[in-house]
């Protein structure tokens, strides 16, 4: 049975040996590395040897060719191991398209093979203490000097920024441009460069085997050849790929409310209270009603978006619509969720309490819901 309208016989075959890899390498250590509050690179190196990095890009990059709706699988099947995965879905769907798109040849050449393998772990770094989603006031410079940018500033909460190796940077070349989203550019920069190091990884709420870092430049020297694209066309590159960045975001949250939402009708129909089981009480059956009615209609709005992204067509507003609710709904599945484990919903080996721990901050990143219902009612012409 598809999942989707637009799966082949090729993506059930995809997501059937995908599912069966991670729940042999990945289900029975989720928990270890949740404790160890990292993720190895050797599962990374796994990944990439059996063709779940970067499935998109070309073949002549080490790449399978493949389009997004392989991604959508890869990102669908991760989550449901747990949200400590989303440093892949990143890497795969968020920062290497950057390269692809507006990256040289030579540029391609250099970093898309090694990201394919495992051997390279991207992270883009746009957030700054002072500046998250208003990404045209980010203070981090670099100034050309001859052959190289100098770059100084900061950056936070970077997802891989322990594992990764290869950062898309977000700096200002023109800090003095006006309007001040012109002096915007992206630049890679790789760990080991003089100049550039890591802080300790956060210690987050949730998401606890994810690894999030600070970053600090100081006179780091970074060569011109790193630019990915024009000067100071960084932030139109992020405006144009933020539609897929939130997509897969939405897409996570999907997956999350389903999975939350099965484990608890598991739960309720084994669970006793007053001689029955507690799903044969009606408020029981209500709640969970409301629950499957909303994963529903999400699974259904969630595949015309992908449908139309895939197709190319400029899906903004709904897009920001569907991580608005999508993030949120989540939310709420995961307090009703608890709330019908009872006393063991709480408990850290239910995974109904990692779940509760690790969504709300998908209605942070990738763009707040807020700034999603700004995009929205600017959209609709308010």
């Amino acid at each position: 049975m598809t999942r989707y309208r637009f799966e082949t016989e090729e993506h059930q075959i995809f997501r059937d040996s995908l599912r069966k890899y991670l729940e042999k390498e990945a289900v029975p250590n989720y928990d270890q590395w949740e404790n160890n509050r990292l993720i190895p690179k050797s599962f990374w190196k796994q990944l990439g040897e059996m063709g779940y990095l970067c499935p998109q890009v070309e073949e002549q990059y080490g790449g399978l060719g493949l389009d997004f709706s392989f991604g959508v699988v890869i990102s669908e099947e991760l989550e449901r191991v747990g949200s400590s995965l989303v440093g892949v879905g990143l890497h795969n769907d968020i920062v290497v398209p950057y390269i692809e798109s507006y990256g040289t040849h030579e540029q391609k050449k250099k970093w898309l093979p090694n990201c394919v393998t495992g051997d390279a772990i991207t992270a883009i770094a746009m957030t700054e203490p002072g500046a998250g989603s208003d990404l045209a006031n980010i203070k981090t410079t670099a100034i050309r000097d001859g052959d190289h940018y100098i770059v100084n500033g900061q950056k936070t909460f970077i997802t891989n920024g322990i594992n990764g190796n290869v950062f898309l940077v977000a700096v200002k070349t023109d800090p003095k441009a006006d309007p001040k989203h012109k002096g915007v550019s992206l630049l890679i920069i790789e760990e080991g460069t003089e100049g550039f190091t890591k802080g300790q990884k956060l210690n987050k709420v949730g998401l606890h085997a994810q690894d999030t870092a600070e970053l600090y430049f100081e006179d780091c020297r970074v060569p011109v050849e790193n630019l990915i694209g024009d000067e100071g066309k960084g932030f139109l590159y992020m405006m144009d790929k933020l539609q897929q960045e939130r997509l897969v975001v939405a897409i996570a949250a999907q997956i999350a409310s389903e999975d939350m939402l099965e484990t608890t009708i598991d739960y309720i129909k084994s669970r006793r209270a007053f001689g029955k089981p507690i799903s044969a009480f009606q408020n029981t059956q209500f709640k969970v009603a409301e629950m499957a009615t909303k994963v529903e209609l999400g699974k259904t709005f969630l595949e015309s978006l992908i449908e139309d992204h895939i197709a190319g067509k400029d899906v903004v507003t709904k897009v920001s619509m569907a991580k608005s609710w999508l993030t949120e709904t989540a939310r709420e599945i995961s307090i009703e969720c608890m709330q019908l484990h009872g006393g063991y919903g709480y408990m850290e080996e239910y995974k109904i309490a990692r779940r509760y721990r690790d969504i709300p901050v998908a209605s942070i990143y990738a763009g707040t819901n807020e700034i999603m219902k700004v995009i929205i009612a600017k959209n609709l012409g308010l």
